[in-house]
């Protein structure tokens, strides 16, 4: 049996053929024979096949079962009940009305913010004089050429006016670098997924009455969190790779799964060249506004030796991007269905998608934390070795391979030193730590981070470092708080109860900054086995801090706090 769509065509043109040699009787009872035959579901299909009420084909399945003689006459044309379109000539014009587009229709009518079905269009149409019931509306709507219309996806919205001529020259760029042998690459971060047993948009084939059972509500477990995979598709191979991230998308985890994959797959692949051409959105963690993506781009062109030529598609493109539609549609056609329980069911199934014309892709699980909020100041982003295309060279520009100050103008800052006008903080007394425990604390403390930060950067990397830093430049964004202030941060929110809204003003950062700070310095702490004691009055305000330090006779410098 076909398709009920095409039941219903071969219906019509068979009644259409049938109906002018017999009479009514003889056409509800040739109508109530079909339906008999097609079962459950057969009245509403001979129905609209037949252009007639679902009455009078369940009226023939009637005569028809109840085996009653020829009538021997026939009703004249024109007899039986007339429609209710022919006694009110008002109700057409006023249904049309009410199924018009908002903008034309009636502004006070309560149908205005309510779905239209045929339900509630026959009582409105009741309430206005016009007694009609919800199956003559839909006969009606039907003759009109109404049918149930999903929304189309077709306005794009102001469009740029160099549009096209941005898509020409990234497609200039890449038959150059792909006649040159180098690396053409697309890149985008696909939508973030919920891990856990949660219900999964498509259908797998399973036994009849066995569905997988998942969670009712889609709440995220604190646990397993989300998993982000970020898609880079090598143009030319036809390959794909997911850096498979647990903790922020940032632009240094973007340039992080763009570094995993040249390790892993791109050097091997192209072993000769020196380019690297990126095709990129416009905006997200990769965007050509965003100075980090920028400045990590820059730091994995001096650790690969890659030029690197970024070239982006121009704002609201971003369907265009050839990763949607040669590597995510099929990843996403690969999990339909299937509940994304664990980071290990993700990776499996993104590294499981094949298709027919040979792709083949390649997922990784990245576990390193990815700091956000990071600020790159105008003095970093001038210092950057980076070139600008003369067409749109907002959207266009080339990375060199030539080593900078990734600081843009300041050393190292001294780790085992409070900030400027932090000092006072570590008086013995405030601290609870005599100076002498105070420094091996420190020296012990700066190991355990560097150890803790060379295993994220590692993972990040997704090997061995491959170049040593630059003597007397800090390998990254120069940080806000030293590793002082951070111990400093953490004794007064552990030893004196002092509220994390009020320890911020004093170094200067906002209290996510600052709670994200006092949470990795507790673990380490806790590695190296050091515990903060606690005092015997805990504070609550900044006064209170004041009251101490004058009651210890610790001279401090006058502070303006701030509130974030």
């Amino acid at each position: 049996m076909g398709s009920p769509e095409g039941i219903e065509a071969a219906l019509a043109a068979k009644f259409a053929m049938l109906f002018p040699h017999l009479d009514e009787r003889q056409r509800r009872l040739a109508i109530g024979a079909e339906a008999r035959s097609l079962g459950h579901g057969g009245i509403r299909l001979v129905a609209r096949a037949a252009g007639v009420r679902e009455g009078t084909v369940s009226c023939g399945v009637s005569e028809l079962e109840s085996g009653e003689a020829p009538l021997g006459r026939v009703r004249r044309s024109g007899g039986g009940r007339k429609r209710a379109v022919d006694l009110d000539p008002g109700l057409r014009p006023a249904l049309l009305a009410l199924v018009e587009p908002d903008v034309r229709g009636d502004p006070m009518s309560p149908l205005r913010w309510t779905t239209k079905s045929t339900r509630q269009l026959a009582a409105e149409l009741t309430r206005q004089g016009h007694r009609v019931s919800a199956d003559t509306v839909a006969a009606v709507l039907r003759e009109e050429g109404f049918s149930l219309q999903g929304n189309a996806k077709t306005i794009e919205g102001a469009q740029h006016p160099d549009r096209d001529a941005q898509f020409r020259y990234i497609n200039d760029q890449a038959k150059d670098f792909q006649a040159a042998g180098d690396p053409v690459i697309s890149v985008d971060t696909k939508k973030k997924e919920l891990v856990g047993n949660y219900k999964k948009a498509g259908h797998e084939w399973r036994r009849e009455g066995d569905p997988v059972r998942v969670r009712t509500h889609d709440f995220p477990d604190a646990d397993l969190g989300k998993a982000i995979p970020y898609g880079i598709y090598d143009l030319t191979a036809d390959t794909g790779w997911a850096n498979v991230g647990t903790d922020h998308d940032t632009a240094a985890f973007a340039v992080a799964s763009v570094r995993r994959w040249w390790h892993a797959v791109g050097r091997d692949t192209y072993p000769r060249s020196h380019r690297l051409l990126i095709t990129a959105d416009a905006g997200g963690s990769n965007g050509y506004r965003t100075r980090a993506w920028k400045f990590e781009l820059a730091a994995l062109a001096v650790e690969t030796g890659l030029e690197i030529t970024v070239c982006h598609f121009p704002p609201g493109t971003s369907k265009w991007n050839r990763i949607e539609h040669r590597l995510f549609s099929h990843i996403t056609m690969n999990w339909r269905g299937r509940p994304l329980t664990s980071h290990e069911v993700i990776v499996n199934s993104i590294a499981a998608t094949t298709t027919r014309t040979g792709l083949t892709v390649r997922a990784e699980l990245d576990t390193a934390l990815y700091e956000t909020g990071v600020r790159i100041s105008d003095g970093q982003l001038n210092a950057l070795p980076l070139s600008r295309h003369d067409w749109h060279g907002d959207w266009n520009y080339t990375l060199h391979p030539q080593e900078h100050r990734r600081d843009g103008v300041l050393p190292i800052p001294p780790q085992n030193e409070a900030g400027p006008g932090r000092g006072w903080l570590t008086h013995p007394a405030l601290t609870g730590i005599p100076q002498e425990q105070w420094d091996s604390l420190v020296t012990e403390l700066a190991a355990a981070r560097a150890a803790q930060r060379e295993a994220d950067l590692q993972q990040r990397r997704g090997g061995d470092r491959q170049k040593t830093p630059a003597a007397g430049l800090y390998p990254g964004r120069r940080p806000g708080l030293t590793l002082v202030d951070r111990l400093l941060a953490t004794i007064l929110y552990q030893r004196f109860k002092l509220p994390q809204v009020v320890i911020a003003p004093l170094f200067t950062v906002t209290p996510v900054t600052l709670n994200r700070a006092i949470s990795q310095t507790r673990r380490l702490l806790h590695d190296i086995g050091h515990s903060i004691e606690p005092a015997e009055t805990p504070l609550a305000t900044f006064d209170d801090l004041t009251d101490l330090t004058k009651h210890l006779g610790i001279s401090k410098p006058e502070i303006k706090t701030a509130s974030y």
